[in-house]
């Protein structure tokens, strides 16, 4: 299985790469083939621009995309398996993530007359707060049900997991490599049916 791992944080000397690159090691350790797509590290642009909002009469040509994104798109089609890895802020994916979804999982590549039906997607997601307080007010279902659903399903990805590492700011060294540990478990078991 090929893998695209998309991240979105603005340092690479943060936990949330740190996470990545480990989860990374777990898939190679597992035989599978990884691209790391750094959305900062490209410059992505975020922002849905008018000329690439589907136009419900247009036809299959009518829709030209940007040069910038028809490579994202091409770059998504060449890999069978997603993991996104990224923090929750305000509870909720960051802005450069959010972006990259609402401008590449666009019509003709995640809906419309082309889905990902046979995927598979991960969405390994930071969280500075502990477990009970992500199920205090059930932010944990939420946040599950809006990306295996809301998002992945919605493209015809049937099989998608969220899994949430807690505790990721001012924790001693011991749990980081608990949640680097965790990200390796991941990468290890992603398309065993574990994932």
């Amino acid at each position: 299985m090929s893998v695209l791992i998309v991240v979105s944080h603005p340092r690479q000397d943060s936990l949330t790469f740190q996470v990545a690159r480990r989860f990374a090691e777990g898939l190679n350790q597992a035989g599978h083939d990884y691209e790391i797509l750094d959305l900062h590290g490209i410059g992505f642009d975020p922002v849905l621009q008018g000329r690439e909002e589907l136009h419900m009469t247009a036809g299959e040509q009518e829709q030209p995309y940007s040069p910038e994104l028809e490579r994202e798109m091409e770059r998504l089609r060449q890999h069978d398996g997603l993991a996104f890895v990224f923090p929750l802020w305000w509870w909720h994916l960051p802005a450069m993530l959010k972006g990259y979804i609402d401008r590449v999982l666009n019509n003709r590549v995640a809906y419309g007359t082309s889905n990902l039906h046979g995927y598979r997607a991960l969405w390994l997601a930071l969280a500075g707060v502990t477990e009970e307080q992500m199920k205090k007010r059930n932010y944990d279902e939420a946040t599950t049900r809006l990306l295996n659903v809301g998002i992945a399903d919605y493209c015809g990805i049937t099989d998608s997991k969220v899994e949430f590492f807690y505790e990721t700011l001012d924790s001693p060294p011991s749990h980081y490599e608990v949640l680097l540990e965790q990200a390796y478990q991941a990468g290890l078991h992603y398309g065993k049916g574990e994932n």
